[in-house]
């Protein structure tokens, strides 16, 4: 298993990163059409991938190495909203609009800085504590 506090701090902030700009993606489309053919935004999500072999700590070791992080789009419908007068309106009168969930994006992107605030806490102690290590060490 890895020793190295600060790769994994630093694969954490790069994740939670990833999540905080898939939500904002998500939130600023949130209003865009999409075209009767399907053609339009599809919102997104992050995910990591675990093999499911071996035991945790030989598992954690294998992801730190090459983190299995995608970004990949929802199956989620898109949501129907009546506009009769917008140009993409159906027959109907119903626009289609990503299905995105305000709140959800905002509770994700709330726990992805939470998360890497976390991390950033977690390098900022392992450096003090290696400093002070040196410290003792030098002090001999």
């Amino acid at each position: 298993m890895t020793n190295n506090p600060f790769a994994i701090s630093a694969i954490g902030m790069d994740i939670e990163r990833l999540r905080v700009d898939v939500a904002a993606m998500n939130l600023a489309n949130a209003h865009v059409a999409v075209s009767a053919t399907g053609e339009g935004y599809r919102p997104l999500q992050v995910v990591a991938r675990v093999n499911a072999n071996g035991s945790f700590s030989t598992q954690f070791d294998q992801w730190l190495q090459s983190p299995a992080v995608s970004v990949e789009p929802t199956l989620n419908a898109p949501r129907q909203v009546l506009e009769p007068g917008h140009p993409l309106a159906d027959d109907k009168g119903f626009v289609r609009y990503p299905a995105i969930d305000h709140t959800t994006e905002m509770f994700t992107m709330m726990g992805a800085m939470r998360a890497y605030e976390a991390n950033v806490a977690a390098m900022n102690t392992s450096r003090a504590m290696v400093l002070k290590a040196l410290d003792i060490g030098g002090a001999q």
